[in-house]
């Protein structure tokens, strides 16, 4: 039956801040994690006349293309990557994104991935950046991490690394202020486990 849809809930500014995927009435439904426009222009149809298969590919390429303020990737307040729901394709249709993300940027030189990065890094607040950095710091073991950390020195200027490192001292010094004996120590502890056998010895 082709009486799907994908639907956006847009800004003032006409900018997405929601993609959604429905049939019937769920474009105007009110549960939701997020509130419906005031202004009904500003509630818009993206797809009519879709397969449920078809909207929900269309769901999922629309929130990857506009990017989620959640995962820092964009200006959405959508907390998935879409294509869940009653068809329960949900880790089906997210692996199908990641590949085609990978594929994507497998086809980039470095140079072009460097600057696909640099500029999705611009577009996002200092907060934003730094949660970023944390969420993949965690995803990486304590080779990988040191790995990044030497690849980004080598690609920096003596200007830029000297700054790098006069933020991550005021980083520290701010937390260690902040934190109490016992959270301190902690801390030590851990840094010291997450290093390899040979930072170790160093």
């Amino acid at each position: 039956m082709n009486d799907f849809y994908t639907y956006a809930y847009l800004r003032e500014d006409r900018t997405p801040y929601y993609i959604g995927k429905g049939t019937g009435k769920r474009i105007y439904s009110t549960v939701k994690r997020v509130n419906l426009p005031k202004d009904k222009s500003r509630i818009i149809y993206l797809k009519q006349n879709l397969t449920e298969e078809e909207a929900f590919k269309h769901e999922i390429y629309m929130i990857a293309v506009f990017g989620r303020k959640d995962l820092e990737t964009g200006i959405l307040h959508n907390k998935t990557n879409g294509g869940e729901g009653s068809s329960g394709r949900s880790n089906e249709s997210l692996k199908k994104q990641s590949e085609s993300m990978r594929k994507a940027h497998a086809n980039m030189t470095p140079g072009q991935l460097s600057e696909s990065m640099r500029k999705a890094h611009a577009r996002k607040t200092p907060e934003q950046r730094s949660e970023l950095i944390k969420k993949m710091l965690a995803s990486m073991t304590p080779e990988q991490r040191s790995e990044a950390a030497r690849k980004r020195r080598a690609s920096m200027t003596p200007e830029q690394r000297s700054e790098m490192a006069r933020k991550q001292s005021e980083a520290a010094r701010k937390r260690q202020a902040s934190r109490t004996p016992e959270q301190r120590s902690e801390s030590i502890r851990k840094g010291h486990a997450s290093r390899t056998p040979k930072q170790r010895s160093e």
